[in-house]
């Protein structure tokens, strides 16, 4: 019992935390509400897990092996959030009612992790500290509770940026929030320079 208390403790604080999953989630969430949000939620969440266990059963190996791969990863990564960054900074904060705006996908957020070094970071030192010896039935519980509160925690961040949705109904207020959101995952693609 320790033990699971323990993997979801860790997954909580790697989960939780401000980064790229979810400040789009906070972002999506005050655009789109809940509902159209949480296929982001579950695409970040799949994607995850499915980074965490392929790195229980070895990818870290790989990596190790390779430090290239791992640069490479982290580059696509900087890339994708000055992408994002951008979007959100140049946004004129009109909602065009006529043309749909295009929504975060199940795909987006499952890339988003795997081009995420604090997800690479995170998933390393998770199966590193509790999963060291690669045992499958571990990786299994170590994913499944990882899951649940991966899941929750950027829903918790969906649901966040739906409070702030009824305060964002102005253009001006839209392209504050918006450079707001595009300043944090600039900064989170700066952070990843030191990593």
């Amino acid at each position: 019992m320790n033990l699971m208390i323990s993997m979801a403790a860790f997954a909580l604080a790697a989960s939780i935390s401000p980064g790229p999953v979810n400040v789009v989630a906070l972002s999506a969430g005050a655009q789109f509400g809940v509902g159209a949000s949480l296929r982001h939620v579950s695409g970040a969440t799949v994607g995850f897990v499915v980074l965490l266990v392929f790195t229980g059963f070895g990818l870290h190996e790989v990596l190790h092996q390779y430090p290239m791969l791992t640069d490479i990863i982290r580059w696509a990564g900087i890339a994708f959030l000055v992408y994002l960054a951008w979007k959100l900074a140049v946004d004129n904060g009109h909602l065009n009612v006529d043309t749909p705006t295009r929504q975060p996908s199940f795909w987006q957020g499952a890339v988003m992790q795997w081009l995420n070094p604090k997800a690479w970071l995170a998933a390393v030192a998770g199966m590193g500290a509790f999963v060291a010896d690669g045992e499958a039935r571990l990786i299994g519980l170590f994913a499944l509770i990882y899951f649940v509160v991966c899941y929750l925690s950027v829903a918790s961040w969906v649901y966040a940026g739906a409070f702030l949705g009824p305060y964002l109904r102005s253009p001006q207020r839209i392209r504050i929030f918006n450079r707001s959101m595009a300043a944090l995952l600039a900064g989170c693609a700066v952070s990843l320079f030191y990593v």
